[in-house]
């Protein structure tokens, strides 16, 4: 009885020991180089209001909604969450570098009276601000003077908090130019002078569907996206007024995304006096300026957005080509079977896939230099009709002819011609006379 008592006091003992050292090893192990914090039991999650007065005197007020800000003065509008939480998280992080002066007799020589910059925030629950007031950069300038307006004594910080803390009214606000959710769009249509492009998301694809229905270039109609997504405006002009004073009455330019039966628009009107254009969203009241490349963006050439690819598929899917020449038609198709993969022509006869392989790929590269709205002439007496068939039972059907030194194709299913490299074009033709 006496050994199994010991047993278990040496099992109660290990058991202390085993949790003392798991807990130690876990306990955060304080950084003896860390600076001690101005504000030892701030969370930054319980500011619900600030107020900031930069260097040259603006003030601005915000107040968080929920999880948004807003600006409340000196206008009324959405606030940048992203500079403003960066406002925000340096007042709960702001580390002391130095005390400079416990009882400062003279407060100017730090540039505290009054204080260049004034950042005041209140928390949630409590009705009065809390400061921190920013004064001169140290001689030296690797550090700002600084205080807590509820403390005598002066502390250094460190000298990125000018620009952290010295922001502008139009510095903390919402500065993109159309608000929609990106992913939900569907379509986008361009509207400038008489020109109309338009195009409508095809699952994870694009067509131009306006002034032709064709395939419109995934990245460039992706762009047009995320150039209306994330462009910031240049100034804000007013906030409201006028629209025949920025050539808004009648815009020169009108971007609109469509999701489901919503549509977001900016007007893009004349030309701004400090560069750029006037332009606006037109849900919202506010007059601002865009820059140049914005505009050269949505106004890009229809054949800069139409996909250049002759071919959609690759040639690792396709299953069956056909060759139409003059005189000669040349038709090929795969088997997979126990792990290889077998091509034959209509004979029945093997073809060397190495072969076959190179012509396919040769043909789906080929890219369009040049787009025309009709069909070249030469179309009409072809040199070769190529039409692959892919996994996925998709048939392309593409037409080549030359004319002297030049090289047009056709799809099937789009209108007009392209024009193609003809050295490419020549390789691709070359491959495929090869097959036998």
């Amino acid at each position: 009885m006496r050994g199994l008592k010991s047993t278990i006091a040496l099992l109660v003992i290990l058991v202390g020991l085993g949790a003392y050292i798991y807990v130690d090893r876990n306990r955060d192990i304080e950084d003896p180089n860390a600076k001690p914090k101005a504000y030892t039991t701030l969370a930054t999650d319980d500011i619900e209001e600030l107020q900031i007065r930069n260097a040259s005197g603006e003030t601005t007020r915000l107040q968080r909604a929920s999880e948004e800000w807003q600006i409340v003065e000196p206008m009324k509008a959405a606030a940048d969450n992203g500079v403003v939480g960066t406002v925000t998280s340096n007042i709960g992080t702001l580390e002391v570098q130095r005390v400079v002066d416990e009882n400062p007799s003279d407060l100017k020589q730090y540039g505290l009276d009054p204080a260049r910059i004034e950042v005041g925030f209140r928390l949630k629950g409590q009705t009065e601000f809390q400061r921190v007031l920013v004064g001169d950069t140290t001689p030296a300038g690797g550090d700002l003077f600084a205080k807590r307006s509820d403390e005598n004594r002066v502390i250094l910080v460190s000298s990125f908090l000018d620009s952290i803390f010295n922001k502008t009214p139009f510095d903390l606000r919402d500065k993109i130019v159309l608000a929609f959710d990106r992913d939900k769009a569907e379509g986008v249509e361009v509207v400038s002078g008489a020109t109309t492009l338009q195009f409508a998301r095809n699952g994870t694809d694009w067509r131009m569907v306006r002034p032709v229905t064709v395939r419109a270039d995934y990245a460039a109609a992706e762009g047009l996206l995320t150039r209306l997504s994330s462009t910031n405006m240049l100034t804000v002009i007013a906030e409201g007024g006028d629209l025949a004073m920025y050539g808004l009455d009648r815009p020169s330019t009108t971007a609109t995304v469509v999701i489901g039966s919503s549509r977001a628009s900016l007007l893009i009107g004349r030309v701004a006096e400090g560069g750029g254009f006037y332009a606006k969203d037109a849900n919202r009241p506010m007059v601002f300026t865009v820059e140049q490349a914005l505009v050269t963006d949505l106004t890009k050439d229809i054949g800069e957005l139409r996909r250049k690819d002759l071919f959609d598929s690759r040639s690792f899917s396709a299953t069956r080509v056909e060759f139409q020449k003059p005189g000669a038609t040349a038709a090929f198709e795969r088997t997979d079977a126990g792990g290889q993969t077998t091509w034959k022509n209509t004979s029945g006869a093997t073809i060397e896939t190495a072969s076959i392989e190179e012509a396919l790929t040769k043909l789906s590269g080929l890219r369009a230099d040049a787009f025309q709205m009709t069909v070249h002439p030469s179309l009409k007496t072809p040199v070769m009709t190529a039409t692959i068939r892919f996994d996925d039972n998709k048939t392309e059907t593409v037409t080549f002819a030359r004319t002297g030194t030049e090289v047009y194709a056709s799809r099937m299913d789009e209108p007009g011609s392209a024009r193609v490299d003809a050295t490419a074009f020549d390789d691709a033709l070359k491959a495929a006379d090869a097959l036998k």
